[in-house]
């Protein structure tokens, strides 16, 4: 099972979710933790980066770090978050 860190920008990007989107990325943190390689979670490496992004819903992406058994959350929004990185 994997080491999730939360960054401060994550957790920035965390509240200013709705509450019921928190709930869906909790649920998405959890799968993450026990199995990283869910099918919901549509996890891919966003090209031309380092980093991988995984999928809350249709809107919400989770980007992160993957340093062996570390998963390491940087930012958390809608798909346009990905401009960020």
């Amino acid at each position: 099972m994997p080491t999730i860190i939360l960054t401060d920008p994550f957790n920035n990007d965390f509240r200013k979710l709705s509450a019921a989107e928190r709930k869906q990325t909790r649920k998405t943190l959890r799968f993450m933790a026990v199995n990283p390689k869910h099918n919901s979670l549509k996890i891919h490496r966003i090209k031309g980066t380092g980093f991988w992004e995984a999928y809350v819903n249709k809107d919400i992406r989770v980007v992160f770090e993957q340093n062996s058994d570390t998963l390491i959350l940087h930012a958390i929004g809608r798909h346009n978050i990905l401009r960020k990185i």
